[in-house]
Protein backbone atom coordinates (compact mmCIF):
# COMPACT_ATOMS: atom_id res chain seq x y z
CA UNK A 1 0.00 0.00 0.00
CA UNK A 2 1.27 3.44 -0.79
CA UNK A 3 1.93 6.04 1.72
CA UNK A 4 0.49 8.95 -0.96
CA UNK A 5 -3.45 6.54 0.10
CA UNK A 6 -2.61 7.64 3.79
CA UNK A 7 -4.96 10.79 3.90
CA UNK A 8 -7.77 8.88 1.90
CA UNK A 9 -7.98 6.31 4.33
CA UNK A 10 -8.32 8.45 7.35
CA UNK A 11 -11.80 8.94 6.55
CA UNK A 12 -12.08 5.26 6.52
CA UNK A 13 -10.33 5.19 9.91
CA UNK A 14 -12.54 7.27 12.08
CA UNK A 15 -15.59 5.63 10.70
CA UNK A 16 -14.70 2.36 11.77
CA UNK A 17 -13.59 3.23 14.91
CA UNK A 18 -10.31 2.52 16.59
CA UNK A 19 -8.76 -0.62 16.56
CA UNK A 20 -9.50 -3.10 19.81
CA UNK A 21 -8.14 -2.03 22.68
CA UNK A 22 -4.00 -3.94 22.96
CA UNK A 23 -2.42 -3.66 26.20
CA UNK A 24 0.40 -1.28 26.79
CA UNK A 25 4.16 -1.30 27.43
CA UNK A 26 6.72 -1.68 25.53
CA UNK A 27 6.52 -5.52 25.47
CA UNK A 28 3.34 -4.27 23.20
CA UNK A 29 4.74 -1.86 21.26
CA UNK A 30 3.73 -2.27 17.25
CA UNK A 31 3.11 0.22 14.47
CA UNK A 32 -0.88 0.43 13.50
CA UNK A 33 -1.11 0.05 9.57
CA UNK A 34 -0.71 2.77 6.99
CA UNK A 35 -4.60 4.44 6.85
CA UNK A 36 -4.83 4.56 10.78
CA UNK A 37 -4.84 8.02 11.35
CA UNK A 38 -7.36 10.60 11.56
CA UNK A 39 -8.26 14.05 10.62
CA UNK A 40 -6.89 17.25 12.37
CA UNK A 41 -9.64 18.88 12.89
CA UNK A 42 -10.06 21.36 15.93
CA UNK A 43 -7.40 22.66 18.56
CA UNK A 44 -3.93 22.26 18.75
CA UNK A 45 -2.16 22.54 21.81
CA UNK A 46 1.43 21.46 23.22
CA UNK A 47 1.60 18.56 24.40
CA UNK A 48 2.65 20.05 27.94
CA UNK A 49 2.42 23.53 28.85
CA UNK A 50 5.71 26.38 29.08
CA UNK A 51 8.14 27.83 27.21
CA UNK A 52 10.43 26.10 24.93
CA UNK A 53 14.00 25.01 26.82
CA UNK A 54 15.49 24.09 23.68
CA UNK A 55 14.37 25.40 20.20
CA UNK A 56 13.97 23.61 16.90
CA UNK A 57 17.26 23.71 14.77
CA UNK A 58 16.80 22.63 10.91
CA UNK A 59 19.17 20.73 9.81
CA UNK A 60 21.27 21.87 7.04
CA UNK A 61 19.98 18.32 4.54
CA UNK A 62 18.09 15.99 5.15
CA UNK A 63 21.06 13.33 7.61
CA UNK A 64 22.85 16.47 9.30
CA UNK A 65 23.01 17.76 12.74
CA UNK A 66 20.38 19.72 14.16
CA UNK A 67 17.43 19.58 16.79
CA UNK A 68 14.10 17.92 15.25
CA UNK A 69 11.71 19.46 17.72
CA UNK A 70 11.62 21.40 20.79
CA UNK A 71 12.20 20.58 24.43
CA UNK A 72 9.89 21.48 27.02
CA UNK A 73 9.57 21.56 30.59
CA UNK A 74 8.46 18.46 31.89
CA UNK A 75 9.22 16.82 35.25
CA UNK A 76 8.85 12.72 35.92
CA UNK A 77 5.35 11.76 35.96
CA UNK A 78 4.12 14.90 34.53
CA UNK A 79 0.47 14.04 31.97
CA UNK A 80 1.10 14.45 28.29
CA UNK A 81 -1.15 14.85 25.66
CA UNK A 82 -1.63 14.83 22.52
CA UNK A 83 -1.05 17.79 20.21
CA UNK A 84 -3.87 17.20 17.83
CA UNK A 85 -6.79 14.69 17.60
CA UNK A 86 -5.19 11.52 15.57
CA UNK A 87 -4.35 8.25 16.20
CA UNK A 88 -1.75 7.06 18.28
CA UNK A 89 0.62 4.83 15.73
CA UNK A 90 3.76 3.64 17.61
CA UNK A 91 3.98 3.06 21.89
CA UNK A 92 6.80 1.51 23.07
CA UNK A 93 10.90 1.79 23.29
CA UNK A 94 13.09 3.18 21.03
CA UNK A 95 16.74 3.28 22.12
CA UNK A 96 15.92 2.62 25.99
CA UNK A 97 13.55 5.76 26.14
CA UNK A 98 9.35 5.47 25.85
CA UNK A 99 7.92 6.74 22.63
CA UNK A 100 4.14 7.95 21.64
CA UNK A 101 3.79 8.86 17.87
CA UNK A 102 0.63 10.35 17.13
CA UNK A 103 -0.89 10.60 13.80
CA UNK A 104 -3.35 12.73 11.97
CA UNK A 105 -3.82 13.85 8.22
CA UNK A 106 -3.37 17.80 7.56
CA UNK A 107 -3.67 19.73 4.95
CA UNK A 108 0.08 19.38 4.18
CA UNK A 109 -0.05 15.40 4.42
CA UNK A 110 0.44 12.78 7.26
CA UNK A 111 1.43 14.64 10.37
CA UNK A 112 3.28 12.69 13.06
CA UNK A 113 3.94 13.87 16.62
CA UNK A 114 6.58 12.26 18.55
CA UNK A 115 6.74 12.59 22.23
CA UNK A 116 9.61 11.56 24.32
CA UNK A 117 10.77 10.05 27.21
CA UNK A 118 7.37 9.12 28.06
CA UNK A 119 5.27 5.86 29.41
CA UNK A 120 2.63 5.36 27.60
CA UNK A 121 -1.08 5.64 29.09
CA UNK A 122 -3.14 4.64 25.93
CA UNK A 123 -2.79 1.68 23.61
CA UNK A 124 -1.23 1.53 19.55
CA UNK A 125 -4.89 2.56 17.72
CA UNK A 126 -6.21 4.27 20.03
CA UNK A 127 -7.81 7.45 18.54
CA UNK A 128 -7.65 10.69 20.60
CA UNK A 129 -8.87 13.81 21.42
CA UNK A 130 -6.52 17.21 21.12
CA UNK A 131 -5.36 17.62 24.69
CA UNK A 132 -6.35 13.93 25.41
CA UNK A 133 -3.39 12.44 27.93
CA UNK A 134 -1.67 9.85 26.15
CA UNK A 135 1.46 9.11 28.42
CA UNK A 136 3.42 10.24 31.32
CA UNK A 137 6.35 11.61 31.30
CA UNK A 138 8.98 8.56 32.39
CA UNK A 139 10.54 9.38 35.88
CA UNK A 140 14.22 9.37 35.72
CA UNK A 141 14.89 8.94 32.58
CA UNK A 142 17.24 11.85 30.35
CA UNK A 143 16.56 13.00 26.74
CA UNK A 144 19.90 14.48 25.66
CA UNK A 145 20.23 17.75 25.79
CA UNK A 146 18.22 18.83 28.74
CA UNK A 147 18.49 16.15 31.59
CA UNK A 148 15.66 14.48 33.25
CA UNK A 149 13.41 17.77 33.41
CA UNK A 150 11.96 17.99 29.90
CA UNK A 151 9.88 16.39 27.21
CA UNK A 152 11.05 16.20 23.42
CA UNK A 153 8.39 17.09 20.91
CA UNK A 154 8.84 16.39 17.20
CA UNK A 155 6.29 16.73 14.24
CA UNK A 156 6.54 15.80 10.53
CA UNK A 157 4.77 16.84 8.45
CA UNK A 158 4.66 14.76 4.98
CA UNK A 159 7.69 13.21 5.67
CA UNK A 160 9.50 16.68 6.93
CA UNK A 161 10.32 18.16 10.29
CA UNK A 162 9.00 21.01 11.08
CA UNK A 163 9.31 23.60 14.38
CA UNK A 164 6.37 22.78 16.70
CA UNK A 165 5.91 25.90 17.39
CA UNK A 166 5.71 26.99 13.89
CA UNK A 167 3.25 23.96 13.92
CA UNK A 168 1.27 25.31 16.63
CA UNK A 169 1.19 28.86 15.00
CA UNK A 170 3.32 30.51 17.48
CA UNK A 171 6.17 32.21 15.54
CA UNK A 172 8.72 34.82 17.18
CA UNK A 173 8.73 38.09 17.00
CA UNK A 174 9.26 39.46 13.51
CA UNK A 175 12.25 41.52 12.92
CA UNK A 176 12.62 43.84 9.52
CA UNK A 177 16.50 43.81 8.83
CA UNK A 178 18.37 46.18 5.97
CA UNK A 179 19.34 44.08 3.91
CA UNK A 180 20.51 46.29 0.81
CA UNK A 181 19.68 48.60 -2.45
CA UNK A 182 16.35 47.54 -3.75
CA UNK A 183 16.85 46.98 -7.17
CA UNK A 184 13.50 46.03 -8.07
CA UNK A 185 12.26 47.91 -10.92
CA UNK A 186 15.36 50.50 -9.96
CA UNK A 187 14.03 52.07 -7.12
CA UNK A 188 15.42 51.80 -3.86
CA UNK A 189 13.59 53.01 -0.33
CA UNK A 190 16.53 55.99 0.91
CA UNK A 191 19.06 53.82 -0.73
CA UNK A 192 18.20 50.75 1.63
CA UNK A 193 15.21 48.05 1.72
CA UNK A 194 13.68 45.61 4.15
CA UNK A 195 13.44 42.08 4.73
CA UNK A 196 12.11 40.07 7.37
CA UNK A 197 13.60 37.30 9.40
Amino acid sequence: MSWSLLPALVVAALALGSAPAAPVGPAHARLVPVGAATAVTGARVPPVAGERVRPFVAPPHEYGPGHRGVDLPAAGGAEVVSPAAGVVTFAGAVAGRGVVVVASAGPGGLVQHSLEPVSAVVPVGAVVAAGEVVATRSPGTVHPGCGSACLHWGVRVAGRYVDPWWWLGRTGPVRLLPRGPDTRDGATAAGRSLSVR
